[in-house]
């Protein structure tokens, strides 16, 4: 019995590589932008200690959660056509 095709229907497996790639792409780009602005918002500037502090942990993760649900909302109003509000 032969396996279904990953590739959908319509789709030669050069287009599906180049969207695979596209995709990667975005989410390098996604995941650099998410450290970069968490990074300079939350860690100072000194670096006092090897590891991040209680303080910075802290605002590292709730900015990366903001940033995640941000990210979401945006995708979820992109993929039904209506533009940010």
């Amino acid at each position: 019995m032969a396996s279904p095709s990953p590739i959908p229907t319509g789709i030669t497996k050069d287009q599906a590589f180049n969207m695979a790639q596209t995709e990667m792409e975005y989410r390098v780009e996604l995941f650099n932008k998410l450290a970069q602005t968490c990074f300079v918002k939350c860690v100072d500037k000194r670096y006092k200690e090897a590891d991040l502090n209680m303080g910075e942990n802290s605002c590292v993760d709730r900015c990366v959660s903001k940033y995640w649900q941000v990210n979401g909302m945006v995708g979820q109003l992109l993929s039904v056509g209506k533009p940010p509000q």
